[in-house]
């Protein structure tokens, strides 16, 4: 079940799991059915995006507070066991999480102390809705119960909140958010993922067009951003037979400074990314040339060690994709077109790269033949776009990748009619001079 998790939420579930106070043993009130629904109030509670990737997307929770027994609990849904498995089970996609409950104040003070919005919305429900809402919540941390397994997209701390919400509410708030969304999964990723472009880049490539798919507001909900704009706008049925707000009040407990707004839509760097492959793959063919002509090792090292560059940087990751998509449960990674562009053939380029750094006479031929087969797949991936089944939207990988691989098969075509081995320093000329008869 669970997916490739972007945009790496271990960092964020092992810092909760620092600074969150342990689960308590005891069930609260309004889990045993003490508390009054009159007497109890619920929250949602938003926490704004971090610094590190895996808070990027930001966070939520639901808060219960019981004003007669003064008691309250914040449920939090993205917890898991940082121990030696969990990277193993990460690498799978079988990560598992588990909702606990902690003191909303010392939480509160945590996402305080990084910079971090937090910001609470009243739920506006009747007393038995509270009841209902509290003791699904009370039950869901008991032990038997807690854990899930984890979907970046489908099941993750911010849709367990949706759902319970929506329970409670009898399933008004599904009904009214099950028209279009207003992008992608892919669009919502990338523009979160915009803080830093190379990391939004990598996530952009690793994952098909099973994000790709229109989907509903409903399913936008994914981000607790998206979700706290959904209740915002909700008018429920009340016990009176009218509609009100579902949200009472909000609370604004702290507000980040000198934190970026995340964009409303994702970047357009499509044109970047162009004509950073045609610099590259031009540069490439530069250097092909001018080694043809030369035969000096300035520009054979220069190819050399771009081969090795591109061969890590892209080759590395298109390893992944391919591992991922035969042997881990990341269904998002599956069949993915990119692989057109960079696969397990990209790594050779490294250490061809660093045998023709070496002056090796057989790198050149070796690595055209390599680059011929990587730009032939791109154009093949290309032209298969005219097919409906090869719909991922992968259009600025296109733009980088397949000018690069163009540029360096073009290069080493260039550069193979002079081999490293046969370049010789030229001959000294000087005067031939003969002794004059007296």
């Amino acid at each position: 079940m669970p997916r490739l998790a972007p945009l790496l939420t271990c960092l964020l579930g092992l810092l909760l799991l620092a600074a969150t106070p342990a689960h308590s043993q005891e069930m609260p009130p309004w889990g045993t059915g003490e508390s009054q629904g009159e007497d109890l109030n619920i929250y949602l509670v938003t926490f704004g995006p971090g610094d590190d990737v895996a808070s990027w997307f930001g966070h939520g929770s639901l808060v219960v507070e019981d004003l007669r027994q003064k008691q309250s609990r914040l449920y939090n849904y993205g917890m898991f066991s940082f121990d030696s498995s969990m990277l193993a089970r990460y690498a799978m996609g079988r990560l598992e999480f588990w909702v606990d409950d902690a003191s909303p104040g010392a939480t509160f003070r945590f996402y305080k102390s990084l910079n971090r919005d937090v910001r609470l919305q009243e739920l506006n429900l009747t007393p038995a809705q509270k009841v209902e809402l509290g003791k699904l919540l009370a039950v869901n941390v008991l032990p038997e119960n807690r854990h899930y397994l984890y979907h970046h997209y489908n099941d993750n701390c911010v849709t367990r909140l949706r759902d319970a919400i929506d329970k409670a509410v009898g399933g008004q708030l599904h009904q009214a958010m099950s028209g279009p969304g207003r992008m992608t999964l892919r669009d919502h990723t990338r523009r979160y993922s915009d803080v830093v472009p190379a990391m939004g880049l990598l996530l952009d490539f690793l994952m098909n067009d099973e994000i790709d798919q229109p989907v509903t507001r409903w399913q936008e909900a994914f981000l607790p951003d998206e979700l706290e704009r959904q209740v915002a706008e909700l008018q429920v049925v009340g016990a009176d037979g009218q509609k009100h707000p579902l949200v009472a009040k909000t609370l604004n407990i702290y507000t980040a400074e000198g934190r970026p707004v995340t964009p409303a839509e994702p970047p357009k760097y499509g044109p970047v990314l162009l004509v950073l492959g045609l610099l590259l793959g031009g540069g490439a063919a530069g250097l092909g040339l001018w080694f043809r002509r030369s035969g000096t090792r300035a520009p054979r090292i220069l190819l050399g060690l771009q081969n090795l560059l591109v061969g890590l940087v892209f080759g590395i990751p298109g390893l992944a994709l391919f591992i991922m998509w035969l042997f881990t449960d990341h269904t998002v990674t599956y069949r993915n077109e990119n692989l057109f562009l960079a696969n397990p053939l990209t790594v050779l380029a490294v250490p061809l790269g660093i045998q023709l750094m070496r002056g090796s006479p057989r790198a050149i031929e070796r690595l055209r033949r390599l680059w011929r087969v990587l730009a032939a797949l791109g154009v093949l991936g290309l032209v298969l776009k005219v097919l409906p089944m090869f719909d991922q939207d992968n259009w600025r990988l296109i733009a980088l990748l397949l000018p690069l691989s163009m540029g360096l098969e073009g290069a080493c075509t260039l550069a193979r009619g002079r081999s490293p081995a046969a370049a010789k320093p030229a001959e000294p000329i000087t005067p031939s001079l003969k002794a004059s008869g007296s």
